[in-house]
């Protein structure tokens, strides 16, 4: 290219870095994104044990982060990856200590009072996993009963409002994350765990006995996944669902779910067998921000 086009093109990109706002211009300074990411929430975004994060959630983050560097012109772009649990996934985001988190995060009208969310990507009932053997089929069992759940998470708070509204007088136990909530339904500690249907899928299969537990129970509401980010922050928000939009009426959301719910995933093949559902099918059909709550 001769000097005088690079000299141009240099220009062109040091004014549009001077427009840049918000989380962009953050990132371009900074030269690197910050992205909250979950350690533990299979098929999500989770550690293979090679001290890799993988998972459907974070495939899209990855394919955000690409975009980013393609409107940015960093091809060197750093990812600081932040571990994150459903207890301060929030405050890490008010507090600008992430740019970006895509995980198993629900998207609810209360959590947009604090931070903004992208396009949803995952739409999904509220089920609870429990032991073939306790003959427990629906919610109206689990009365007098210990039942566990996920700290922070907004079936701890759907949980207690239906244990309030009909008396149930379950002794809900509310535990750090997925794995820990799983272990107190293996080891009888509680006999529900009441959590996202699509990650108790995935502690089903992480079993070792899978076949032992059983999905069950009237879903207690529909609810959607989404990626946060910080709220008042239009251009940011744009590319974010520029990129899940584009995903998800191309077929290639469809491929990564297939990926992720119907096919062996590391890193020990375990396969969730979680078909994809007709309001998924919807959602990928008309892209959308809403909260479903």
């Amino acid at each position: 290219m001769p000097l005088a086009g690079a000299a141009a093109m240099l220009l062109a990109f040091a004014a549009h870095a001077d427009e840049l706002k918000g989380t962009l211009r953050k990132i371009h300074d900074d030269n690197a994104i910050a992205l909250g990411v979950h350690e533990s929430s299979v098929p999500f975004a989770y550690s293979d044990g090679h001290d890799r994060t993988v998972g459907y959630s974070y495939a899209i983050a990855m394919e955000i982060v690409g975009e980013i560097k393609r409107e940015l012109n960093l091809p060197g772009l750093v990812v600081r990856k932040v571990p994150i649990t459903p207890q301060n996934r929030i405050p890490l985001m008010m507090n600008s200590q992430i740019d970006l988190e895509c995980g198993s995060t629900t998207h609810t009208h209360a959590r947009d009072e604090q931070v903004a969310f992208s396009n949803s990507f995952f739409q999904y009932s509220v089920r609870m996993l429990v032991k073939k053997q306790s003959g427990i089929a629906d919610f109206r069992d689990l009365a007098g009963k210990p039942v566990v759940t996920t700290a922070g998470s907004s079936d701890e708070r759907l949980l207690r409002k239906l244990n309030s509204d009909e008396q149930l007088n379950m002794r809900i136990m509310s535990v750090r994350d997925h794995p820990e909530a799983f272990d107190a339904l293996r080891t009888d500690r509680a006999l529900a765990y009441v959590m996202d249907e699509p990650l108790l899928y995935g502690n089903k299969a992480e079993a070792v006995r899978p076949d032992d537990y059983a999905i069950v129970g009237t879903p207690l509401r529909q609810e959607v996944y989404a990626c946060m980010l910080r709220k008042g922050d239009a251009p940011f928000k744009k590319l974010v669902d520029g990129v899940i939009a584009r995903l998800e009426t191309s077929g290639d959301a469809q491929k990564l779910y297939e990926a992720w719910f119907t096919q062996p995933i590391p890193p020990r093949g375990l396969n969730l067998n979680y078909s994809m559902s007709d309001e998924m099918k919807a959602l990928f059909a008309h892209p959308n921000d809403k909260a479903l709550d």
